[in-house]
């Protein structure tokens, strides 16, 4: 089957990306390269294509109530122009997907999902919500580019013609941009200063040619995207994450604030394996997939993400470790060719992020 394309696709195979297909679309890895599109971040301001995300839009009568019961989020304390980070669990309180939601108003959300598991996110929500409430999946006509980097304000403040000083972590606007409506938040996923723009689909390439004009910026790839997350301590869906964990496994129990009777609250704290951050000295990189082991060969539970850390020059990476395993003091990772020594650490691995700076 062809992979879906996102307005961007020609962009990238013109300008020469390397392309390859993630979660069912065709999408950019690298342009200059990995390490390049990793430091530029880092240090100026990146610009990527998110527009294979999935979004949905929830409006009506009793959908905070409703919404409130379908997924961890704590509504009850989201104001509008706020969007709050969650998971949408099943039955038992493992995770279907982690997740955005955005409120808009008292009764209208939209949630923005992970693209290989939006059909299934929708479904789920369907069948959880309602049918007073509208649930509307308006993926096809948003595009979606994320800004991230020290200098990205600077960067959207001078597009945009006014100051964004004023937007907290978390938070979201609507801005008019040319001839249309941009939806503006400031959340992120490489630990930089970021912003998320949602655009209507058709205006998509526009806005991204206009952001790279800027010479502040350069396009970035899925790699460095994943290597920036990892420094970040961020988890990735199908990871760190997926139907077999529970929030609380993965070191995310303190997030599952809200009382509302939501879908897989009692199951969400169990805890049966725990989501372990390593570092590993050198280059030579751990694995999704590569057993680890504790330092007499025993098993004790399996990677989930591995990397070089540019920023940090060596090896990072998460692992899974059985509840009663978790506490060594050190572990072996058997990667393809050697046993490399992980010693346990604490994430975000790289700790000089602008993510959460304060502009004004």
């Amino acid at each position: 089957m062809a992979e879906l394309k996102t307005p961007l696709t020609d962009w990238h195979v013109a300008h020469g990306a390397k392309m390859a297909p993630f979660a069912g679309w065709l999408m950019p890895i690298q342009y200059e390269g990995i390490l390049v599109e990793h430091q530029h971040t880092r240090q100026h301001a990146g610009l990527f294509d998110i527009c294979h995300m999935g979004e949905f839009r929830i409006r009506g009568a009793g959908a905070d109530a409703a919404l409130a019961a379908a997924v961890s989020h704590n509504l009850a304390t989201l104001a509008p122009g706020r969007c709050r980070y969650g998971f949408l669990l099943t039955e038992k309180g493992t995770v279907l997907d982690d997740c955005i939601v955005y409120r808009f108003g008292p009764d209208d959300f939209m949630v923005v999902v992970n693209a290989a598991c939006a059909a299934g996110d929708f479904a789920t929500l369907r069948a959880r919500l309602p049918e007073s409430v509208a649930l509307t999946d308006i993926s096809e006509q948003t595009g979606k580019i994320d800004l991230q980097g020290p200098e990205a304000v600077d960067v959207l403040e001078k597009l945009l013609g006014r100051s964004l000083r004023d937007m907290p972590y978390f938070g979201f606007r609507s801005e008019a941009w040319q001839d249309c409506e941009l939806l503006v938040s400031r959340t992120g996923y490489t630990g930089e200063l970021g912003f998320e723009l949602y655009v209507p689909a058709g205006r998509t390439q526009a806005l991204w040619e206009a952001l790279l004009a800027d010479e502040r910026v350069k396009p970035v790839g899925l790699g460095a995207r994943d290597t920036l997350r990892l420094e970040a301590g961020l988890p990735l869906y199908g990871h760190e994450l997926d139907e077999n964990h529970t929030p609380a496994e993965a070191g995310m129990g303190r997030m599952l604030t809200s009382t509302a009777p939501y879908v897989g609250r009692e199951g969400a704290q169990e805890v049966r394996q725990k989501l372990l951050a390593l570092s590993i000295e050198g280059r030579r990189a751990a694995r999704n997939g590569d057993a680890l082991l504790l330092e007499d060969g025993t098993p004790a539970g399996v990677v989930t993400s591995g990397s070089f850390a540019p920023s940090l020059g060596h090896v990072v990476a998460f692992a899974w470790a059985d509840a009663d395993k978790a506490d060594a003091a050190a572990y072996l990772v058997q990667a393809s060719r050697s046993r490399l020594r992980a010693t346990p650490t604490e994430a975000p691995f790289y700790k000089d992020g602008t993510a959460r700076k304060k502009l004004a």
